[in-house]
């Protein structure tokens, strides 16, 4: 079963929450962080992309680069731009994107869940991508961006994050570039800070929806240091990092496409014909094709669109990894036609997040860069849980969660 505990989190105050609060660290890249933060000494890319108080091109992996984020950390602190809160609270945080409103609750989420499988994965972790989040949090003493959980449907939880969402909310504001609004609330009361522990306390399982690494980093840092003190107990700060948890049933994962520098020295049409074999192909011409179901692709060559259908027999709907569409394009397109066998590693291919739309396929793909794209239909929630729960591991690139956690409404601190 789950263990949580509520935190004193750290904070701006409610009239700096719009200059502090930023995209996530790892959904844009040190020059547009440094776009972004221009003319704002309050922007938490100085903390979470702290490269951009160096000169351009500077390694954001140097040491002087952690260094920094541990000073600007502090001096937010210290100017009163964050400010700790004086007792333990949990919180609710609402994204409300293209008029739909997902409430989460703010926890600190216990190390040994995520160390025996309580806290569940669906993806592989790179150790490099480990050790730079273990980096970050070692300097700060602190989880300054949280991780992104989902859990079963919960109705005495449901009950008590309504009540928070219809009295004022701490910070209502819509953040810039996305258009998206991010509302927030504190919990003080002792009787729903107590109501939601029990809550948890039956939920047997929490599901690691977005932030595998950051995940990774903040439970292994906690464990290092567990190890480290010769005085552990099991209830220090460290044993917890911060997540924010929703209910699986208000998610929703938006599709996660392919575009394809070349056809493996096929001719366009080659390629098509060897298509065949596994999916039935209808040309759908110059307009825009979506894939309608699960098991039927979009793509786009040469200035068409085409539907591929999955014929039957190439998938096993029994199977939780088999059934994904994601395996079936893997096996039966990009690997057995156009000889991609590594899609973490493979330089031809590149991944497109489907917030961005069909059009960037499109784009792409006329604009020379990219030969071919191809368009996958969104895996589920209950598939994600599955796999997560047979202990499997989903193929990369498969899950695009949106909107993003906006980080710095709320940071814990390991101590």
């Amino acid at each position: 079963m789950a263990v949580i505990k509520p935190f004193k989190g750290i904070r701006p105050p409610k009239e700096m929450v719009e200059e502090v609060a930023s995209r996530p660290y790892d959904v844009l890249n040190s020059d547009e962080a440094r776009a972004e933060a221009t003319g704002n000494e309050k922007s938490l890319y100085h903390i979470i992309k702290p490269e951009i108080d160096f000169p351009e091109g500077t390694d954001e992996h140097d040491e002087r680069v952690y260094a920094k984020a541990a000073e600007n950390f502090q001096k937010f602190q210290d100017k009163g731009w964050l400010v700790q809160d004086k007792k333990d609270c949990y919180y609710v945080y609402a994204q409300t994107m293209n008029g739909k409103t997902q409430y989460g609750l703010v926890v600190c989420a216990y190390v040994p869940d995520y160390m025996n499988g309580v806290i569940k994965k669906h993806e592989l972790t790179r150790r490099d991508k480990e050790e730079d989040r273990m980096k970050h949090v070692r300097v700060n003493n602190a989880n300054i961006e949280p991780v992104f959980f989902a859990y079963p449907d919960n109705a005495a939880l449901d009950a008590i994050v309504a009540k928070y969402a219809a009295a004022e909310p701490e910070y209502d504001f819509v953040a810039p570039g996305d258009g998206f609004r991010h509302t927030f609330w504190v919990i003080g009361d002792e009787k729903d800070i107590d109501a939601i522990t029990k809550a948890f306390a039956s939920i047997p399982s929490l599901y690691i929806a977005d932030g595998h690494h950051r995940s990774a980093a903040a439970a292994l840092v906690g464990a290092e240091k567990a190890r480290q003190n010769p005085h552990h107990r099991g209830d220090e700060e460290y044993n917890y990092f911060m997540a924010v948890c929703f209910p699986a049933n208000q998610l929703t994962i938006i599709d996660y496409n392919r575009v394809v520098k070349d056809l493996n020295g096929l001719s366009p049409q080659q390629f098509l014909d060897a298509l065949q074999k596994n999916f039935i192909v209808e040309e759908k011409g110059a307009e825009v094709y979506k894939p309608a179901a699960l098991h039927n692709f979009s793509l786009y060559l040469e200035g068409k669109w085409y539907s591929l259908t999955a014929r039957p027999g190439t998938y096993d709907d029994n199977d939780p990894i088999g059934v994904l569409d994601v395996t079936i394009s893997s096996n039966l397109i990009l690997d057995e036609i156009l000889g991609i066998k590594d899609l973490r590693s493979d330089k031809r291919i590149d991944f497109v997040g489907g917030i961005r739309g069909l059009g960037e396929l499109k784009r792409r793909v006329d604009s020379g860069e990219m030969k071919v794209a191809l368009a996958l239909y969104p895996v589920s929630m209950k598939q994600l849980m599955d796999i997560a729960d047979t202990g499997n591991i989903m193929p990369p690139k498969t899950t695009w969660f949106e909107p993003k956690l906006r980080s710095g409404l709320v940071i814990h601190k390991l101590s």
